[in-house]
């Protein structure tokens, strides 16, 4: 009866399951889940994803590790916790989408055109720069990530809200140059790189 069980469970514990559990945040909790289709039906945008939240983490412990990496269905994820709060195993399921995207863009198979995806590497890019987010130069790098055309038809079509913005002391020009910045940006660059070498220890201590 061991022996089966053993072999029931080795069978189940694919590659693609270790993968995950081993480089995805919370990744280890996927195999927690039971297929209730909670998180889906509590999500916002569950009617636009193209593999609900359960669907993905079954076809990770089915192995199917380029679908899953692939898919963009993690970065639709808006982290609104509805379902979190509801999933019955409580199972930190926000957290294993952003791991899983996280997972994904690192290894080079996130897709490449996807909004959600761009927004994320523009925020985290313009954030760690000074430590704070320059809204303009946040603003500008996604209008024109698709080249110099898009981004003036971008501009153009929300001219009136950016006039709006100008007249009301919310945008200033001069904020693209200087924007705001932590005092400390040293300090926080030496936070960033430590977090880095905390990080790589983990992985290679799992190895």
């Amino acid at each position: 009866m061991s022996e089966l069980n053993t072999s029931t469970t080795e069978k189940y514990h694919n590659n693609f399951l270790r993968e995950v559990e081993e480089n995805v945040e919370e990744g280890e909790w996927v195999k927690m889940c039971m297929q209730c289709g909670v998180c889906s039906g509590s999500c916002p945008l569950g009617a636009h994803w193209a593999h609900p939240p359960q669907e993905l983490f079954m076809m990770i412990r089915a192995g199917k590790r380029e679908a899953v990496l692939s898919s963009d269905s993690m970065w639709m994820c808006t982290s609104c916790y509805n379902c979190v709060v509801r999933c019955p195993r409580k199972l930190p399921i926000t957290g294993i989408m952003h791991g899983l995207a996280s997972y994904a863009n690192k290894l080079g198979m996130a897709p490449k055109i996807q909004p959600t995806r761009d927004f994320s590497l523009q925020f985290w890019k313009n954030c760690t720069r000074t430590g704070r987010v320059n809204e303009l130069r946040l603003t500008l790098g996604l209008y024109f990530n698709d080249g110099l055309m898009a981004g003036i038809k971008k501009g153009w079509a929300m001219r009136n809200i950016g006039l709006g913005l100008l007249k009301a002391g919310r945008l200033n020009p001069f904020e693209l140059f200087k924007g705001h910045s932590c005092k400390d940006q040293q300090g926080i660059q030496a936070m960033l790189k430590k977090a880095a070498e905390i990080e790589a220890r983990r992985k290679h201590s799992t190895h």
